[in-house]
């Protein structure tokens, strides 16, 4: 029998992989085998960290801004041409940011729906894009988008993210019709908290409490939870589950 969760020989690239759920992918990737690209923003000591700790060797980092969509193709191009191909692309960057209708200005309204969504939809959108080309040429690959349980029960001081993580789930379902063809498989996690510094920053301790009753299970997700749903869906094995949204959310919130 195979190993569906062996990695080798395949090139992979997360972004957002500085750190949290992002870091953790990366360091599962290469434990199985694949050589990694470990894209950041604007904290390269972070990315350094996280090439350290990789298995093996041929990893690099890669910059940019994932609102910007120029960077983003010189970023997945750099990507591919580095690491020898591309076959999978983790879509895991994202910013939050409170922003509550009814306490903030029209000018902040405005200016955080259009900064959240260029980096959290349309640049995921946008690194599709540009590394389904890079996939055809291997014959296929696979996309993992990390979208949130927010998508589903909704971010009420934090609209702009919900939607824009619904908007990541209604477009992977979209593009696996799409790609399928091409033998490119879409697939979503969807975590709820995950105990990561973008998580714990947003919370006092006795939000933190309030959180962990949030699952019957008395606790948030580890990043390694994540990491793993996430290598599921970037496997062989899980090629049909195309178009498919898993929950990572330790019961918190229920959907049919």
């Amino acid at each position: 029998m195979t190993n569906e969760l062996n990695f080798t020989g395949k090139c992979v690239l997360i972004t957002g992989a500085s750190r949290g759920i992002g870091r953790e992918c990366a360091l599962q990737f290469a434990a199985h085998g694949a050589k990694v690209a470990v894209h950041y923003h604007s904290n390269r000591a972070a990315a350094d960290e996280t090439l350290s700790q990789l298995a093996g060797d041929g990893h690099i980092s890669v910059q940019a801004d994932m609102a910007d969509p120029d960077a983003v193709r010189r970023m997945v191009d750099e990507a591919a041409e580095k690491l020898g191909g591309l076959d999978v692309l983790v879509n895991n960057a994202g910013i939050y940011s409170d922003h509550p209708l009814t306490e903030v200005s029209y000018e902040t309204w405005q200016s955080e729906w259009q900064r959240i969504l260029q980096t959290n939809l349309v640049g995921a959108a946008n690194a599709i894009f540009c590394a389904v080309p890079h996939m055809q040429q291997r014959g296929g690959g696979h996309v993992v988008n990390v979208s949130s349980r927010g998508a589903f029960r909704g971010e009420p001081t934090g609209p702009a993210y919900g939607a824009s993580k619904a908007g990541m789930n209604a477009m992977s379902q979209s593009l696996a019709v799409a790609l399928a063809p091409h033998k490119i498989y879409v697939t979503t996690v969807a975590p709820g908290w995950v105990s990561t510094d973008m998580a714990t920053e947003h919370l006092t301790p006795e939000q933190a409490i309030g959180v962990n009753q949030q699952s019957p299970l008395g606790r948030i997700a580890t990043p390694q939870e994540v990491a793993y749903a996430v290598l599921f869906f970037a496997s062989s094995g899980a090629s049909f589950m195309t178009g498919a949204i898993l929950d990572v959310n330790g019961a918190s919130y229920l959907r049919t």
